[in-house]
């Protein structure tokens, strides 16, 4: 376990909601974890919305992990908030953080790797799809991927997650996301982050 002092708070980047039809968003948190040989196995949070006015109109809370070193997000699904439009987001984590040491050699053998990232139908209902691989011999349970989806002044303007049960070790799956409705701006760069619980995994 390492101390609090030995390592660097998570940055939260941004934090935004995203519409999936009407009375139903998506919210995502955009984090970095800036500790190289840590993690964090579990962790509370809690989004907080506003509307317009920047009044107070819900919030949604949850537990997660965060994988060592580098960006992640957190993503939380099919938020209703009735007749209130979310327009403002905030995202706090509710607990200390309780870092664990990871060995190196555990990190560098647990590789995901995403590759022929294809979106299709923008302009009418959208569906973006992409090969992950697990370049390692280990099986990898629960992976979640996020994909975010950015304007060409680098805005985030959708966001979408699948969920695998497994990836066996040095095996490829096709992941797809599809929205309901096109999106309102252009999409130019396209941003898919696997993530797993390393903890959840074993060396053999």
């Amino acid at each position: 376990m390492a101390c609090t002092f030995q390592v660097d708070e998570i940055s939260i980047l941004w934090s935004r909601i995203f519409k999936v039809v009407d009375g139903r968003y998506n919210a995502v948190a955009y984090l970095e974890n800036h500790n190289k040989n840590t993690s964090i196995f579990k962790i509370g949070y809690r989004f907080r919305f506003a509307d317009k006015n920047n009044v107070y109109i819900g919030k949604r809370e949850g537990t997660t992990y965060v994988p060592p070193s580098g960006k992640f997000a957190v993503f939380e699904p099919a938020i209703d908030i009735g007749n209130s439009v979310p327009v403002y987001t905030s995202f706090e984590f509710t607990e200390m953080p309780v870092w664990i040491q990871v060995p190196q050699e555990k990190i560098d053998q647990l590789k995901v790797l995403v590759s022929d990232i294809k979106l299709e139908n923008e302009i009418t209902s959208p569906k973006l799809s992409a090969v992950v691989k697990n370049t390692s011999l280990f099986q990898i349970p629960e992976v979640n991927i996020v994909t975010i989806l950015y304007d060409e002044e680098g805005n985030a303007i959708n966001s979408s997650r699948t969920y695998l049960d497994t990836l066996l070790g040095e095996e490829s799956k096709e992941v797809t996301f599809t929205w309901p409705e096109p999106f309102l701006k252009s999409v130019i760069t396209k941003e898919i982050i696997p993530m797993y619980n390393i903890f959840s995994v074993k060396l053999q």
